[in-house]
């Protein structure tokens, strides 16, 4: 048995990214994208840039029991900026003071920063593809943007670190920011979401993670950073109640019970969740993103839901993925599943790596 002191040293060195186990990885595509779920793994975080070594941020950081999707928007003064430069320069400082209470529960936290307040929060050069979440208007359904300056995606094993961690966030930020949207999310069953289906296999795996999530050679400033869109989706469980089982399959794509994947239509024919959530490119490569997405809501107040949150290596793939379920492919024959599913919140953000929010000058005006 090993002592506890080298559990302790072992939780440590896992908490601040210095080792990385193989855990099991997914099995085949997800079904519920509103855009989709991951299940637990892990992947090689550190990209060296000369002799530098970049080190993001937990972005692939394994699926908890509990999570917290806190958007704040920052009010407009000097105070507020070099109050929110002066947290999140700071960071891990703060998640280490939780993290420590409990080194088995998984704790991390990511920060990301959105297209308006870039410049004044970072003074560094803008990632390439960092722009506002764009609406996406359908005939039947639309895409919604919604205010949002910095996102702390926070998730642990156990509900009262989370609890805790922002509530200390939140006492340092003080009156530097207002908070636009918080929602907390939990595990359901065996990863379900609320509509019942199995929510989270088409995620990459191993170094596939690293490719599809980290920015790279390609924009040399945001390098080890990576994308990430939010969207809040509200449930209609009474209409959805009401189709059969194999009705709500044919809209997911998949069956119900065992998840296995359904065939797909042909391509001027109504898509399926699972296929219209799927990009190419010209070349007819497919891009995955990573998807931690959780249910929400509670049944004394009627709220039903799932909040998305992808991650990115390349922003236009979850543009395109959106443009698809609202607009069609071929446009007009919408994703169905927004028939009883209605987003109400839509921003987007970018998440530096761990490296360079370290490295923001607090001191800036």
């Amino acid at each position: 048995m090993p002592r506890p002191m080298a559990d302790k040293n072992n939780a440590l060195r896992h908490f601040y990214g210095l080792h990385r186990a193989t855990a099991p990885s997914p099995a085949a595509k997800s079904p519920c994208a509103i855009p989709g779920r991951r299940t637990a793994h892990y992947s090689s975080r550190s990209r060296m840039v000369g002799a530098s070594a970049i080190e993001p941020q937990r972005v692939d950081a394994p699926l908890t029991q509990s999570a917290t999707f806190l958007v704040v928007t920052v009010n407009d003064s000097p105070d507020a900026f070099r109050t929110v430069r002066s947290t999140i320069a700071s960071i891990d400082d703060l998640a280490k003071n939780v993290a420590i209470r409990d080194l088995g529960a998984q704790f991390a936290c990511t920060v990301g920063i959105g297209s308006k307040v870039w410049d004044r929060v970072t003074n560094l050069p803008r990632p390439a593809e960092l722009h506002p979440f764009l609406e996406v208007k359908g005939k039947a359904h639309t895409a919604v943007s919604t205010p949002g300056d910095l996102l702390f995606h926070i998730r642990a094993e156990r509900r009262d670190l989370c609890y805790e961690f922002e509530r200390q966030l939140l006492e340092v930020l003080g009156d530097s920011v207002t908070v636009a949207d918080v929602t907390v999310g939990f595990r359901y069953f065996d990863l379900r979401d609320l509509l019942g289906f199995v929510d989270g296999t088409a995620n990459p795996v191993g170094p596939a993670v690293s490719a599809s999530v980290l920015v790279a050679g390609e924009d040399a400033a945001a390098i080890g950073g990576s994308y990430i869109v939010v969207q809040k989706y509200v449930h209609d469980m009474k209409a959805w109640g009401k189709l059969n089982t194999e009705q709500q399959e044919a809209i997911i794509g998949r069956r119900k019970w065992d998840n296995f994947e359904l065939g797909d239509a042909d391509p001027d024919k109504q898509k399926s969740h699972k296929s219209l959530a799927t990009v190419e490119d010209e070349d007819g490569n497919e891009h995955e993103i990573l998807r931690d997405n959780m249910p929400f809501g509670s049944p004394g107040s009627g709220e039903f839901g799932t909040y998305f949150i992808g991650y990115s290596r390349r922003l236009w793939v979850i543009e395109k993925m959106l443009e698809r379920m609202f607009i069609g492919n071929p446009p007009g024959l919408h994703d169905r599943l927004l028939n009883y599913s209605t987003p109400l919140t839509g921003s987007t953000f970018f998440a530096p790596s761990a490296s360079l929010l370290a490295s923001i000058d607090t001191d800036d005006s």
